[in-house]
């Protein structure tokens, strides 16, 4: 079983306490190194024994043999918890039900995810990135407890083996167990280079294993931020001005206050609050303002505004991302096709709105919290209190989605700023309304594609792809010469075989409008634009949409197979079923991205109305070694409902300044009885594991997209698709 634990303050000397006072206490501490940036190593404190690291992240085994792993990441519906503990239990070959895990207190420098240098959760990377660090920190404290036990016996730790919490005398079939071996352990100098169990010898890791906290999220004991209740807790709601910008003119709070429950009325710059004894008076009370709001410089922004600068801006040349062969020679060879794809702004929507709890003392701060980014939480908490760092505390919480929302801690900023009008802790939640009206957009872009063909193939590229810049605010030092790493992602490593090309990126800022990350971002835009437009270029060139991919997939085996058990699976050039007097069609789209290789094909109808009915998506994933084969499937269904939910109806709009859409109702989600039946295949492979939370959300929308040209010949270039085209009410711009 795994849990969460409030995290303790980010204070290095207390923390050396803590593990001191752990081997005192009987518990063998094994450090494991997770390279920070360039891969810094970090020694702990002179005196310590070897245990002693400053580690990134630390195995606890205490004398009852329980193993405790303090855990970086964060767990927001993925199923890493369980997939950690699974690749830990494996090469300790600890019991998997002993294996606890504790979330990690906010610390970039002992916590820092190796990708990013900084304690992140997000592109689909936690496997990832703690595959091998967690795999060298198992198989050293295995080995350890191995030789203790080895010593105990006055033998080889070669006639010896571990297996389920026990190390086991081979020959005599004498046992004995982690927790009686850990103070013998605690005193030998671990290996530096531990061997790691072959592949062909796990026995956790490739089993389906029911996720460790479903149960207890299925009978609410499991805690989410939105959960949290400290003794004495007010409830908050806010409104923030409605337009990009603007701020409180004023507010007449007389009526408010005279409502039952309602205990406070927060006035701020930029926002509103009202605080109660529950969350309908907090709610009922902030119906109940009159609140005049002063118009910002982005007053007048509206889509069509927005569209217009983008298209301007991608006829310029970009900054070159990538340049293979010449480009321009190959342009110039056989005639060229055009096409510009869009792809508009997105709202997250996660299932648990955004909330956050904080208890502001004049000495302290105290913060309960869902992020992705626990220590920018920390951070922005002690910023805003102007208190020392050491003096703020976060307990992380397990999040109910957080899909990019939570890797921005504007949510926490605007908790703070309202607690510290309030005595006591206070819950701030926000109303789907302000969710989506105030969310920090996925990007509007533009790809324009052009290609030529020879022989069937392609032989010259160009791919300009124009947005904005998430990577530029949100880790600047990664934005270098002009070129968003994330923005053109799954376009500089297309996968077909094309002897000439260039890839270019142009910065553009929607005027007013915050955008970040929205699982996938750039891969979920770029593979949209690529996918569809190989579609297009094999109906030119007269070939069958596979046949024409798989003839240019010879320097990408992986995803090669994959398209093909894809394509297999899904029956592909087999007549579909009759379905209620509809165009049917199947479409395919591939991908290589996030360390991972997926091909999928889609089958839909498309009625006389224009409507389109998705009946089967068919994947097939060559993810590397796949730890828990359950999460990755459910992964995979839910990234292709949540790109499909996109695909289908996902746009938002801004007028005046102001975002139209403010809920459910015009911010559409894929109903149960419109979800297709979904077949995931996985592809066996010896490679390292990929990625796998963003795949699907990504692989969707061309499929789906593609699938909708098979059927009607009207080739969409832009998302959400456009029913009055398909209906052939109007013809295509």
């Amino acid at each position: 079983m795994t849990r969460s634990t409030a995290a303790e303050p980010a204070d290095p000397a207390r923390r050396t306490v803590l593990k001191a006072g752990a081997a005192a206490g009987g518990a063998l501490l094994v450090g494991f190194y997770l390279p920070v940036g360039q891969g810094a190593q970090r020694q702990a404190p002179a005196g310590a024994q070897a245990k002693r690291f400053e580690p990134n992240a630390f195995i606890r085994i205490d004398r009852q043999g329980v193993v405790t792993l303090v855990m970086p990441q964060v767990e927001m519906g993925q199923g890493i918890y369980t997939a950690i503990a699974m690749i830990l239990a494996e090469e300790l070959d600890a019991a998997f039900d002993r294996v606890v895990l504790e979330a990690a207190p906010p610390n970039d420098k002992l916590y820092g995810n190796p990708t990013f240098g900084i304690q992140v959760t997000g592109n689909s990377n936690s496997v990832r990135a703690f595959w091998l660090p967690l795999r060298k920190a198992g198989a050293s404290a295995r080995t350890m407890l191995v030789e203790a036990a080895a010593k105990v016996w006055n033998t080889n730790p070669a006639a010896c083996k571990a297996e389920q919490g026990e190390v086991i005398h081979t020959a005599s079939g004498k046992k004995l167990s982690y927790g009686a071996l850990v103070d013998r352990a605690s005193a030998l100098t671990p290996p530096k280079d531990p061997p790691l169990k072959a592949v062909s010898d796990f026995k956790l890791v490739g089993q389906p294993m029911k996720r460790v906290d479903t149960p207890d999220k299925v009978n609410g004991k499991l805690q989410y931020s939105i959960d949290v209740m400290p003794p004495g807790v007010k409830f908050a709601t806010l409104a923030i001005c409605p337009e990009f910008g603007g701020q409180v003119g004023s507010v007449d709070d007389t009526k408010a206050k005279t409502l039952p429950g309602v205990r406070q009325v927060v006035v701020l710059d930029d926002l509103v609050a009202v605080v109660g004894d529950h969350m309908w008076a907090a709610k009922q009370g902030l119906a109940a303002l009159k609140i005049r709001w002063t118009s910002g410089p982005h007053a007048t922004v509206d889509s069509n505004e927005v569209w217009k600068q983008l298209r301007a801006a991608s006829e310029q040349e970009g900054a070159v991302a990538k340049s293979v062969g010449d480009a321009a020679r190959g342009l110039s060879q056989g005639e060229r096709f055009d096409a510009d794809y869009e792809l508009p702004f997105l709202a997250h929507a996660t299932m648990e709105p955004l909330n956050c709890t904080v208890h502001v003392r004049p000495d302290s701060c105290e913060v309960w919290v869902g992020s992705q980014v626990l220590s920018r939480a920390h951070d922005i908490a002690a910023k805003v209190t102007g208190l020392p760092p050491e003096k703020v505390l976060i307990h992380n919480q397990l999040i109910g989605g957080g899909f990019g929302r939570r890797l921005e801690v504007d949510y926490v900023e605007k908790a703070v700023r309202i607690a510290q009008k309030v005595d006591g802790p206070v819950k701030v939640v926000w109303s789907r309304e302000e969710d989506i009206q105030h969310d920090v957009y996925r990007p509007v872009y533009r790809d324009r594609l052009a290609a030529t063909l020879s022989d069937g193939k392609i032989i010259g590229w160009r791919h300009r792809i124009t947005g904005s810049s998430v990577i530029a605010r949100w880790i600047p030092p990664a934005f270098q010469k002009g070129i968003d790493i994330d923005a053109v992602d799954s376009a500089i490593d297309v996968p077909y075989d094309i002897p000439n090309l260039q890839i270019e990126y142009v910065r553009n800022e929607p005027p007013g409008v915050p955008t970040g990350f929205w699982r996938g971002v750039g891969p979920n835009n770029n593979v949209f634009a690529i996918e569809s437009f190989v579609d297009e270029l094999a109906k030119k060139a007269g070939k069958d949409p596979v046949a024409f991919r798989h003839a240019m997939l010879n320097n990408t085996p992986r995803l090669k197979a994959a398209l093909e058990r894809a394509a297999s699976k899904a029956g592909w050039g087999d007549p579909l079923p009759a379905r209620n007097g509809g165009r049917t069609g199947r479409g395919v789209g591939v991908q290589g991205a996030f360390g991972s290789y997926i091909a999928t094909v889609a089958e839909v109808e498309v009625d006389a109305a224009g409507e389109v009915h998705v009946h089967r998506i068919v994947s097939a994933v060559d993810t590397g070694i796949v730890v828990n084969p359950d999460t990755v499937i459910a992964q995979l269904q839910g990234g292709l409902i949540f790109g499909v939910t996109a695909a289908l109806y996902g746009e938002i709009t801004i007028d005046k300044g102001r975002v139209r859409q403010s809920n459910f109702h015009d911010y559409r989600m894929l109903r149960i009885d419109q979800t297709p039946v979904i077949e995931v295949h996985l592809v066996p492979s010896g490679e390292a594991p990929g990625g796998i939370g963003e795949t699907g959300t990504t692989a969707g929308p061309p499929a789906l997209r593609n699938a909708i040209f098979a059927a009607t010949g009207v080739a969409l270039r832009r998302l959400p698709i456009d029913r009055e085209l398909l209906a052939g009410k109007k013809a295509a711009t």
